[in-house]
Order: C-alpha cells, then structure tokens, then sequence
C-alpha cells in the first residue's frame, strides 16, 4: 500500500511539471524530435519562447525526469525521456482500462502503417 500511494504521489508530481500550456509544448516538440532530442536554440525558436522561461521550464521538466540532457560543446541538447512517459501511461492505462474496462485500449492506441 505504502509503495501505491508513494507511487501516485509521484505520478501527480510528473503532471504537476507537465502542467504549463509551455511545458505541453516542450513534450510534444521535443517527443517529435526523438530520440535525437532538440538544442535549445532549436527549442526555443520553434516556440517562440524567451531563453529565460524557457530555462525555467526545461529545469522543471529535467527535475521530474519528463527529459535528459546532454551537452555538446556549447550547446544542450534536450530529449524527451520516453520511459517515464511509459511508466506514466502504463499506470493511468491499467486503472482506466484493464480494472473496470472505462476506456476501450483501442479507442487510445491507434498505430498507422
């Protein structure tokens, strides 16, 4: 029980830094990117957002494992971390889909070929 409930309490932390309009934007580009990941400078061009905020949003992001990053030189290089993105669907998959049935997997997975 205690290993479900530190669980959960983690599990709230990733939304909470994955819950910016910024943030989201960060994870969608950045996962559009993978696995190369993106420099920051290519981050920040394609959203628009001020070095600043967006310093302040990939800490926050890094902080909870949501990306890794790497330097190259100069540059950081900033990649979406996929298995805590896994780990995150994986634990809201299971209750919502296997338990009680609420949501029909194939309603959420759909793969193109």
């Amino acid at each position: 029980m205690k290993k479900a409930t530190e669980d959960i309490a983690r599990y709230a932390d990733i939304f909470t830094a994955m819950g910016t309009e910024s943030r989201l934007r960060i994870m969608q580009l950045l996962l559009s990117a993978h696995p190369d990941g993106m420099v920051v400078g290519e981050i920040q061009s394609g959203l628009g957002i001020s070095a600043s905020t967006l310093s302040h949003h990939l800490d926050k992001l890094k902080n909870k494992g949501l990306v890794r990053v790497s330097r190259e030189g100069t540059f950081l290089r900033y990649a979406a971390s996929t298995e805590v993105l896994q780990e995150l669907l994986t634990f809201l998959y299971a209750e919502c889909c296997t338990r009680n049935k609420a949501i029909r997997p194939e309603k959420i997975v759909q793969i193109s070929r």
